[in-house]
């Protein structure tokens, strides 16, 4: 296919991405409130001051510190609910955009690498997805501990926005570093390094990742720092195996010789 035509049909793909991001951006904004109360929920029941007079005495003599969410300015509900919905419209139209990704590149794979390429989508989500989950499920600890180093007498506000942005980033960091072990698999896959090279970096990898645990999890308590090292500490082992037993295959396709497209 000529230059021109590899253009425009990557200018088609990305409108067709694009469209479906704002359908379903605007079908999201409708259900926003359905969507913060979702992300929020967990650290609102954890830290979240409450609502009645009687609740808030007993919780002034129990001396809990607690956070008041707030939103500031005329414009912050317009904008929060338009980052929302946004964010929403990009996560669920994953499927659509995605595949444009897939039908643009995939006319230019060979056979055995499309079927790599569906297995790597196939793993990396779910991946994702389990990263994403032990983020909302550790985020109420980590909101208990930063909530206790409040000074006893003073007010916590919580900005409504920052407490998303912090569940956004939670989610995110968490969901992106279940992918490492996919990414050694693939740079197996590819030969950039071998099973055997990767198992002897397992020292440096469990001092590495339990620092970036400590770096990425806001709160300083350990068991937040391990609830995002451990899982990722099982998949690095788990990538070892499956590289090792890669380059065993490898190694006895390679003695019995070429197959008859890698021949020709």
């Amino acid at each position: 296919m000529p230059l021109a035509e590899h253009l425009r049909e990557l200018r088609n793909r990305l409108a067709k991405a694009l469209l479906a991001i704002v359908i379903i951006t605007i079908v999201a904004a409708f259900f926003y409130q359905e969507i913060i109360n979702f992300f929020t929920k967990p650290v609102l029941e954890s830290v979240g001051c409450p609502k009645s007079f009687e609740e808030l005495a007993q919780t002034a003599r129990d001396e809990n510190p607690c956070a008041q969410i707030t939103i500031n300015g005329l414009l912050a509900p317009f904008t929060l609910a338009l980052k929302v919905s946004l964010m929403a419209g990009v996560v669920l139209a994953a499927p659509v955009w995605l595949y444009q990704l897939w039908a643009f590149v995939a006319p230019g794979l060979h056979k055995h690498e499309r079927k790599y390429a569906y297995a790597f989508v196939g793993t990396g989500f779910p991946l994702f997805l389990a990263g994403a989950f032990f983020a909302y499920k550790v985020l109420p600890k980590t909101a208990d501990v930063l909530i206790e180093f409040t000074p006893f007498g003073v007010d916590n506000l919580l900005p409504l926005d920052d407490l998303l942005d912090l569940v956004t980033r939670m989610v995110i960091v968490f969901g992106l570093s279940f992918e490492l072990p996919l990414l050694l698999v693939m740079l197996n896959f590819t030969g950039a390094i071998t099973g055997k090279r990767m198992l002897g970096w397992w020292r440096g990898m469990i001092m590495g990742i339990t620092v970036f645990a400590a770096i990425a999890t806001p709160s300083t308590d350990p068991l937040t720092m391990m609830a995002l090292a451990g899982p990722i500490w099982v998949l690095y082992f788990a990538a070892v195996t499956v590289s090792m037993l890669n380059d065993r295959r490898r190694r006895r396709r390679d003695a019995m010789g070429p197959d008859d497209d890698e021949a020709s």
